[in-house]
């Protein structure tokens, strides 16, 4: 027998670190080559380990709640001599394993079996049910269902995501508090008023709180570690701050005089601000140093111009990002902010979605924001920050006065890498692309 190291994978470009959220094996487990071994949490992403090798769990090494960095051993495995390794799984299988494995965040995937697996123990069956993956905790908590109620159809019981959602659909899922009294009780006709008998069994008691008293709200892991990302971009990156007013009174018009005719031709929105990742993008290509990051004794500039977007969610921030934005159309663009932006709030980003940003834009304008300075997505060199579009009135030429759509673009930027000339030059390239984006001259296809 030898014993193999499993390390804390780097869960993405700039992560540097991860912490163990819950460990889903312990010592004297058999696992299997890509099983999940532990869920961890990084500032980027939550994830599952998983074992690169056939064995028995030897040893944990890291406690839960613990951030090691990357690279770092969180756990042994004592796995079989080569002699006593069974033979290689069929290519398709291993294809599939390999996929899951690449994936990293992507839930594991099930694979069809045409052998009837042997029955399991009552133990051995429950053991494995309680490993709940991030995905089925999240869709759990969205509709309030008992998961140790809930039959799952993974390997060794294990509950997983398409279990939940089968019973979500049909309709017969166990759920807590209110549900589990409405379903003992006669079938009530939730249109209508209910007697106050029942409404008060199917509410969830609420604990008043004493006026005046201050309320403690616990720090969850996810909000951690954005804190913590966001305390070192902000230690370690010296900001620069600048902000430049752009008239996009032309792009107004032309968004607006299409945006009802590509919505029922494309299916979803074209937003004012796939415009102006656009006009950014478009910047960068002649701007590039823009497009770079700081490592250490030398500054790298980025081949590819991807576009990392902020998308928020109650307790987390997340930034997908958008490849190649310089290779796409306004309408490319906005597909996939459409399709980004889904994937954040409902939980389904993998890797992929995240790695390999170069620049952040955030559409700040979207809350209202009328001017702000944004904290640099570390280890990137800059941030722009897209206020609210409002009305103003503007003196033309002539000296006429005229009400004009006016937006204010705030550039957070890395003064060991940028200073405020090129900075300023690459802004007002942003400014002349948008403010000359209309209808005779810009086409979204």
């Amino acid at each position: 027998m030898a014993v193999q190291n499993i390390t804390m994978p780097q869960l993405g470009e700039s992560v540097t670190e991860g912490t163990i959220e819950r460990w889903l094996v312990q010592p004297g487990d058999k696992v299997k080559k890509y099983d999940p071994l532990a869920e961890v949490i990084t500032d980027k992403v939550n994830a599952e380990i998983p074992s690169s090798f056939e064995g028995v769990i030897s040893e944990l090494l890291a406690e839960e709640g613990q951030t090691l960095p990357v690279g770092s051993v969180v756990c042994s495995i004592e796995i079989a001599s080569d002699s006593e390794l069974p033979p290689p799984p069929p290519p398709k299988k291993s294809a599939v394993s390999s996929a899951i494995l690449n994936a990293g965040v992507q839930k594991k995937q099930e694979v069809p079996k045409t052998v009837p697996m042997p029955a399991q123990t009552e133990k051995t069956v429950r053991s494995d049910k309680l490993r709940y993956s991030p995905a089925v905790l999240k869709l759990a908590q969205e509709h309030d269902i008992v998961l140790d109620q809930v039959a799952g159809t993974g390997e060794g019981g294990r509950i997983t995501r398409k279990d939940l959602q089968q019973l979500i659909d049909a309709g017969g899922a166990p759920t807590n508090i209110a549900s589990s009294v409405v379903s003992t009780q006669t079938p009530v006709d939730t249109t209508s008023s209910a007697p106050s008998s029942i409404q008060q069994e199917t509410s969830v008691p609420s604990q008043p709180l004493a006026q005046g008293r201050d309320i403690e709200i616990p720090v969850t892991k996810v909000r951690r570690a954005i804190a913590n990302n966001m305390v070192r971009s902000a230690q370690e990156i010296p900001h620069a701050w600048m902000m430049m007013e752009v008239d996009v009174t032309e792009l107004v018009s032309y968004r607006d005089h299409i945006k009802t005719e590509f919505k029922q031709k494309e299916g979803y929105n074209i937003t004012y601000f796939a415009f102006f990742v656009k006009a950014v993008a478009q910047a960068l290509k002649e701007f590039p140093m823009l497009n770079s990051v700081w490592s250490d004794d030398k500054i790298i500039q980025k081949h590819d111009i991807n576009i990392s977007i902020a998308v928020a969610s109650d307790d987390a921030l997340f930034v997908p990002v958008i490849k190649h934005a310089d290779e796409k159309s306004i309408k490319g663009i906005a597909r996939e902010i459409y399709e980004l932006a889904g994937k954040a709030r409902d939980g389904k980003l993998t890797m992929e979605n995240i790695q390999g940003g170069t620049f952040t834009v955030n559409n700040t304008g979207a809350f209202g924001s009328m001017q702000s300075m944004g904290i640099i997505n570390y280890p990137q060199a800059a941030i722009l920050q897209v206020e609210s579009i409002v009305k103003k009135p503007v003196i033309l030429q002539g000296g006429m006065i005229a009400a004009r759509d006016i937006v204010n673009l705030c550039l957070s930027l890395d003064h060991r890498i940028l200073d405020g000339l090129i900075c300023g030059k690459f802004l007002k390239r942003v400014k002349e692309i948008l403010e000359n984006t209309s209808k005779s001259s810009t086409s979204v296809y």
